[in-house]
C-alpha cells in the first residue's frame, strides 16, 4: 500500500515548504501536493507532527559503525552492520570506505561490495577506497607501510566494482595525471587527499578529471599567501566538490566558513569519516596495531593524531547549522544534493522530487532524526541509539 506522509514541512529544491503532503508508492516519491489533493485517497496516512522531511542523508566517507570497521572484516555482514548503525542518524545511503589496506583486504572489500550491489542491499551505493595511493608525508593515521605506487594490480581492484559507484582518494603527486585520467575513463570518481601537492599539481589533477577534495584542510598542506596549495585549488575550481568533517575537531569553524563561502554550498559535502564508534558504546579500539582513544567527541592516537571521527551525519548537520552560519536547508543540501551530484546520482537521489527514490530523513525541530525511509521502507528512531 502507498504511504501518505502528512503534517510535515518539506525541504524541496525551492526551499522549505509547508502545507504539502508526500506520497510514496513502489519505493519512489509518487506525488508532492497540497494535502487537499489527497482527500479521496485510501493510502496509509503517516502524521509526522510538524517534522521536517528531507532527502535521505548520503555519506561518502564511512569507515565503520556499530562496533565494526570495514578494514577489519571486509565482508557482507560488516556492510550490513554499518548500514544498520548509521541509519538511526539519518544516513540512508553510503559509500563504505576502506582506509589503506593490503591488496587482499582490497580485493575482499571489492567482492563484498559487489555482492551487496548485486543483491540490492539497501543503503550501499558502492565503495570509497581511501588509499593506498597516498603520500607518506600526509599519512594521518594510515599505515604508510601499505602505501603503493600505481600498479596494474591496484588499478584492477580500483576499477572492479560493478553496478555501483567507486570513489578513490589519492595523492596526485604520487600517481601522475595519466593515472587519474585512466581511472576517470573507467568511471571512477577521483578525489585528492592525503597529499602534499602544490597548487599547480592540484590544478593538473582537476584538469585530468579529479572532481573532489577529501576532508578539505586535513592531511594536506595549509593554504599560505605564497603557497596556496590544494586547499585553494579545490575551493577555486567550480567543478570540484570539497568534503568537510564538521565535528569541531578536524577543522576550525572559521576555516570551514571560508571554504563554504569560496566553494559555495552546492560544491560542499558533509562527510563523517566515521569509525566503529558510531552506533556503538565503544571508547577505545585498535586500528591495525594503533590504539585509538575516544575523549570529548574526539578520536585520536596516543600521540594526538586524529583517527577518523565519532561523528554521525545527523550530528554533522546540527554542527554545520550552529558553526557555519548557514540555514538548515543549505546544510541539508550539503548532506544530500551535493553528494548525489558528486556521484552522478542526482537523477535518483538527493532531492525531494517526483520519481526520485523514496530515501527520506525526518527531523524534529532540534534536528534530531525521528524517522528514515529507504526505498519506501519507513522506520522510526529514538535518540538513544548509541554514540552519534
Amino acid at each position: 500500500m502507498a504511504a501518505l506522509l502528512t503534517n510535515a514541512r518539506l525541504a524541496t529544491p525551492e526551499g522549505i515548504r509547508d502545507g504539502l503532503a508526500l506520497r510514496v508508492a513502489g519505493g519512489a516519491i509518487d506525488a508532492i501536493a497540497p494535502i487537499e489533493s489527497f482527500a479521496e485517497s485510501d493510502d496509509r496516512v503517516v502524521d509526522l507532527s510538524g517534522a521536517l522531511i528531507t532527502p535521505g542523508l548520503i555519506d561518502v566517507q564511512v569507515n565503520g559503525g556499530g562496533g565494526v570497521m570495514l578494514c577489519d572484516a571486509p565482508e557482507l555482514s560488516t556492510l550490513e552492520k554499518m548500514v544498520r548503525a548509521h541509519r538511526p542518524y539519518g544516513t540512508t545511503a553510503m559509500l563504505p570506505t576502506l582506509i589503506t589496506s593490503d591488496l587482499d583486504i582490497m580485493r575482499r572489500t571489492a567482492e563484498a561490495v559487489n555482492e551487496a550491489l548485486q543483491s540490492d542491499m539497501p543503503g550501499i551505493l558502492g565503495v570509497h577506497f581511501e588509499g593506498p595511493l597516498l603520500n607518506p608525508a600526509r599519512k594521518g593515521v594510515h599505515d604508510h607501510t601499505l602505501f603503493l605506487r600505481p600498479e596494474k594490480e591496484v588499478f584492477d581492484i580500483l576499477t572492479s566494482i560493478q553496478g555501483g559507484k567507486t570513489l578513490v582518494t589519492l595523492a596526485p603527486e604520487q600517481v601522475g595525471v595519466d593515472m587519474i585520467s585512466e581511472l576517470v575513463s573507467h568511471g571512477v570518481i577521483v578525489s585528492i587527499g592525503h597529499t602534499d601537492c602544490t597548487f599547480e599539481q592540484a590544478q593538473a589533477a582537476f584538469a585530468a578529471g579529479a572532481t573532489c577534495a577529501t576532508h578539505l584542510f586535513n592531511a594536506m598542506p595549509p593554504m599560505l599567501g605564497r603557497a596556496p596549495g590544494p586547499v585553494a585549488a579545490a575551493a577555486l575550481d567550480r567543478n570540484v566538490y570539497c568534503g568537510l568533517i564538521v565535528d569541531g575537531h578536524h577543522v576550525d569553524p572559521a576555516s570551514m566558513r571560508f571554504a563554504v563561502r569560496a566553494n559555495g554550498v552546492p560544491r560542499t559535502i558533509l562527510v563523517t569519516d566515521a569509525m566503529s564508534n558510531v552506533g556503538a558504546d565503544l571508547c577505545d579500539f585498535k586500528l591495525g596495531n594503533t590504539e585509538v582513544h575516544y575523549s570529548d567527541g574526539r578520536l585520536a592516537t596516543a600521540e594526538g593524531t586524529l583517527a577518523g571521527s565519532a561523528l554521525s551525519m545527523a550530528e554533522a548537520v546540527r554542527n554545520a547549522v550552529s558553526m557555519l552560519d548557514l540555514l538548515p536547508e543549505e546544510v541539508i543540501a550539503m548532506a544530500t544534493r551535493s553528494p548525489a551530484e558528486l556521484l552522478g546520482l542526482e537523477g535518483a537521489l538527493g532531492t525531494l522530487q517526483v520519481g526520485r527514490r523514496a530515501d527520506l530523513t525526518v527531523f524534529d525541530e532540534q534536528l534530531q532524526v525521528t524517522h528514515t525511509m529507504v526505498a519506501g521502507d519507513l522506520q522510526a528512531h529514538s535518540f538513544d541509539q548509541g554514540r552519534g
